[in-house]
């Protein structure tokens, strides 16, 4: 018999003449044919179930930034309580106190020469200081340059260092107030804005224009108001004396606890005006 005469059994053999049943070779698989891929087991519903672990860390993660937030909150709570947080942080984000504006040139004396000026006004706030260091950046003014001033007062510590701010970069001071064009008209400064105008270098004192002191004192609870009374009155001393003002401005401060209106020759003799100007 030949070979092609062999004989399929039904269960896949062929069977020989010369030996015994033998299974056809098996074939390897092809590299390219694709791979069954495992899949997770499914739920009685039929939905196949998520890893137990995705969860837990879902979890903890929201629980941490929970945490981290109120954390947050109870800080900013904290702060916010703070005596006066609330205004120097609605000053600084918000909406500041006073607003300003930039006059390219003023002839603050009538000598012909014309100045850059910053002409701010309005009450000084809790965060009026760092507002008017930002105001002077952006006006670039240079040593001589003219601050003017138009304000009921306000803070005496931020009024303090914008004084200070003033010194520092050399400018000078008039109470004023100013249109495009450079026109001055006169205005009042009164209460801690007359720390601010003490700041310049050289004061101008505009005809027409007021300068008001009174007594400070503190709107904070203290548990002993004489001694922060005392402190006060120290401290603007010794600005006032630094500033090169007669320490007897401080006498004319303690008289009363309204406005007193400085007229002309008190402002000079008192050297809080250095140099008075005739005409508005």
């Amino acid at each position: 018999m030949s070979v092609d005469d062999r004989q399929d059994d039904g269960t896949g053999h062929r069977s020989s003449p010369t030996g015994p049943r033998v299974a056809p070779p098996r074939q390897a698989p092809s590299p390219f044919a694709p791979r069954p891929s495992a899949s997770p087991p499914p739920t009685p519903q039929g939905n196949v179930a998520s890893p137990p672990r995705a969860f837990r860390f879902s979890l903890w993660s929201i629980i941490i930034f929970v945490l981290l937030l109120s954390s947050v909150a109870i800080q900013a709570y904290r702060d916010l309580s703070t005596p006066g947080a609330w205004d120097f942080w609605r000053e600084t984000y918000i909406a500041a106190s006073m607003t300003s504006a930039v006059i390219p040139d003023v002839d603050i004396d009538g000598s012909g020469r014309g100045r850059r000026a910053l002409a701010i006004s309005g009450k000084i706030g809790s965060a009026s200081a760092s507002w008017f260091r930002d105001r002077l950046s952006e006006a670039r003014l240079a040593p001589g340059d003219v601050v003017l001033l138009s304000s009921p007062g306000g803070a005496l510590n931020q009024a303090a260092i914008m004084g200070e701010v003033i010194r520092t970069r050399g400018l000078v001071t008039a109470v004023a107030t100013s249109d495009a064009s450079g026109k001055l008209r006169p205005a009042s400064c009164a209460s801690a804005c007359v720390l601010v105008y003490a700041g310049g270098q050289t004061r101008y004192g505009i005809a027409g224009s007021r300068l008001g002191v009174h007594r400070f004192t503190t709107s904070t609870p203290v548990s002993d108001p004489l001694a922060e009374a005392q402190r006060i009155q120290g401290m603007v001393l010794g600005y006032v004396t630094k500033m090169g003002v007669s320490s007897g401005i401080v006498e004319a401060m303690s008289q009363t606890s309204d406005i007193r209106w400085l007229n002309p020759k008190e402002a000079l003799a008192l050297n809080l005006i250095t140099k008075p100007v005739d005409r508005p």
